[in-house]
Parts: structure tokens; sequence; C-alpha cells
């Protein structure tokens, strides 16, 4: 069987950190997103990948190449224009003469929700999840087991099965694309299309998901992507241990990397490779540190993605936080992660203040941002790539690149 998977877009929600870089591609213990999802479809029985790609598709294609790496075959077909759901599967049709599988790329699945997914056999199958608030959701409204209705964030929804946009199809859907009109919003959309087959007799089967399922859809969605990766990881060491270093937990330290005398290093955590760790630091849970990452001395680190080549000066804390590649702490940078009042924190992305739901955030970083010494970034900043901080500044909320 093949899959398509949808990788087109920028992800704007996840801005600074896509500037340079597609959603797709931001790590999850130190590999792609888009990589966790390749493998997990492997796992369940999918050999051959379409990607569709478009914003920065150049660094899909230069990390997964033809697919031989990962076991697996890739093609590639690009969607000029993102002009909705349906048009991204539509660019993919000469590819495709089988029944075939359609996820987007930066939705955590597992192995066994696909391979349940692939043992139905109606002419199209969706995915779906029992939520507590399916208001928020599209709904399916559904008749033994099959769906009858789909409804966009209904007020008073009739059931709490909600669409996880993964999709099985006959290629006959292609027809039904070739028919669906514009949304309101601009663009073809998957879900019209089902409907109108709903509409025109076919029947349309759904699998309601068990166990973990996650779309990273904002930057703060990483880190909670990242804690789940992390459990399953056992320990591996292939660095250069010196004296004195304390490890417990399961944690992953890479060919190439150093960890100094006196670090102390508690997992689920992965150090990637070349790192240089400490001297006498304190890395915590649920930290992924990217290659050539600089831990100084006295920096403590805590449920963070720290990309590569990045460097976090002595005397520095970093928490709960998203940091882009080729970043320079300098000595002293401290990141808060905890409002005094304890109350949820809210973040600005795309101009828009958002509720992230999260009572520890610290910063979102994007790539090749200087902060000067004794620097204080406030919970919930967020931080352009290229940005030159100055000594002593204090970081509020959003910093644009000066």
């Amino acid at each position: 069987m093949k899959a398509v998977i949808l990788a087109a877009g920028e992800g704007t929600r996840m801005r600074p950190l896509t500037r340079h870089c597609p959603k797709v591609m931001l790590p999850i213990g130190n590999k792609p997103l888009l990589q966790h999802v390749i493998e997990r479809v492997k796992d369940a029985g999918v050999d051959h990948f379409i990607l569709v790609i478009g914003y920065q598709g150049d660094t899909i294609i230069e990390h997964f190449g033809e697919g031989e790496r990962f076991g697996v075959k890739i093609d590639y077909v690009i969607q000029q224009e993102r002009l909705g759901t349906a048009h991204a599967i539509g660019t993919a049709r000469s590819l495709i003469d089988e029944r075939f599988l359609v996820l987007n790329g930066d939705v955590m699945v597992t192995t066994s929700q696909v391979r349940t997914l692939l043992e139905r056999d109606e002419v199209a199958v969706m995915a779906v999840l029992e939520v507590d608030d399916p208001s928020q959701f599209g709904v399916l409204e559904v008749d033994g087991g099959l769906v009858v209705k789909l409804h966009e964030k209904p007020d008073n929804p009739t059931t709490n099965l909600a669409n996880a946009g993964i999709y099985v199809f006959e290629p006959e859907v292609f027809g039904g694309i070739d028919k669906t009109p514009l949304s309101i919003r601009d663009e073809y959309e998957i879900t019209r299309t089902i409907q109108d087959m709903i509409d025109s007799g076919i029947h349309v089967g759904y699998q309601v998901l068990s166990g973990t399922w996650q779309d990273v859809g904002r930057p703060w969605d990483l880190l909670d992507a990242n804690m789940e990766y992390l459990k399953t990881i056992s320990n591996d060491i292939k660095g250069e241990i010196e004296d004195d270093v304390h490890i417990h937990g399961p944690v992953m330290i890479e060919a190439g990397a150093r960890v100094r005398s006196g670090a102390y290093i508690e997992g689920p955590a992965i150090i990637g490779p070349d790192c240089d760790i400490g001297p006498n630091c304190y890395i915590r849970p649920y930290t992924s540190l990217g290659r050539g990452v600089r831990i100084g001395n006295a920096v403590e680190v805590k449920n963070s993605i720290i990309m590569d080549r990045t460097h976090v000066g002595h005397l520095s804390y970093v928490g709960d936080s998203v940091i882009g590649a080729g970043c320079n702490f300098g000595a002293g940078t401290k990141v808060a992660n905890l409002r005094h009042d304890g109350g949820n924190i809210k973040i600005v992305i795309n101009g828009n203040r958002i509720d992230s739901g999260r009572r520890k955030l610290g910063t979102i970083m994007g790539d090749n941002v200087h902060t000067g010494i004794n620097c204080m970034l406030n919970v919930g900043s967020v931080i352009e790539p290229g940005s030159n901080i100055q000594p002593g500044e204090f970081v509020r909320d959003y910093y644009p690149h000066k």
C-alpha cells in the first residue's frame, strides 16, 4: 500500500520556528516530525510514500532522498499553491493506482492506530477520536459503522467523534475531488469531497482511534510530543563520559558528544552528536539537545528542545522552551517559565495573543538569536530569528528581529 503524506505547508502557527524550516522538519527527540510519521506508518506495513511538498520542500528532499536510508520508497509531488486538503491529495493522482492512506505530516500517530485503520474495506474510511469538547473539531454524525454527515465545529454536536484527519481511499476519490467546489475559505477541502461521496450513495466508514494521538500545531505542542517520544527511549551511551558524571534514568548520548565532570543528567533525555556538556551542569528530564549543542558551566536545562549548534553560556537557565538552531546565550541568561499567579501562559503568535493552556512555558526562540549577558526572557516570550538582545535586556512577550 502507498501512503500520501501532506507536507506542503509552512506552519504559520509555528512561527518563528518555521521562518527557515517547514513545520514537518522541526525536531522531536532529534528527529524531524515527518520522520516519526514515516517510521510509524512503515511499521504498519506501508513501504511506499508520496510526499506532497511545497514550502521549503528542498529541505525535505535533502533529508529523506528516495527513502533508502529509511527502508522505504519515497516519491515527491509539489503543491505549487496551497489550496486545501482535497487539492493536495489530488496532486498525487498520477502516482496512485490502488487503495491508499492519507495523513498529515504533523500528526503523531501510533503504528497500531494505522494498522487498525487499514483493516477497514469501505471506499473511504475516516479516522476519528472521541473527545471531551467536539465543538472545537469537525464532527461525524454516524449510523452504525458508516458516516452519514460531517459537521464543522457545530454548536450542538450530536456525537463526540472528531475527525482525526487520517483517511483511507480507493482511487475513485479523485473523481470526487474533481467535482469539489471552493469552500468559503477559498480552499478545496477533502471533508466536502467526502460529504459529496456520502450524498451520492458511497459508503464511508470510520474507525475510532485508541491511544495517543497528537496534532503538533503550536510551538508548545512540540514539547508534548517530545515528552511522549522520550518516554519510549532506553539508555544508549555512545559519547565520552568523564569521571564524576551522574546519569539517572534512560539517557541517550550520541557518538562524538562529551559530558564533562560534575554534570548531572536525569532522563529521559537525549544528547545529540558532538555536544559538549558541562562541567557542573544539570540536565533535567524531557530535554532533547541537537547536534553540536554546548551547555556551559552551572547551566540548568529542563523539559526543552534545543536545536543544532546552539550554545547556552554558563550560569543560565532554560525551562519548558523551544530554542532554534545556531543561537548563543550570553552568560547569565535566564528564562522564566511560570507566572507568579500560576495562571495559564499566553503567547503572541502571528500578532495574536493566544492562551497556550499551559501553566509552564518559557521562550519560543527562532534560529540564530544572540542574547547578551544577564538577559531575562519572560514566560511565553517569542523571539524572531536573527535577533540580538542587548545585555541585561528584559524580553516581555514578542521580540521582533532588529
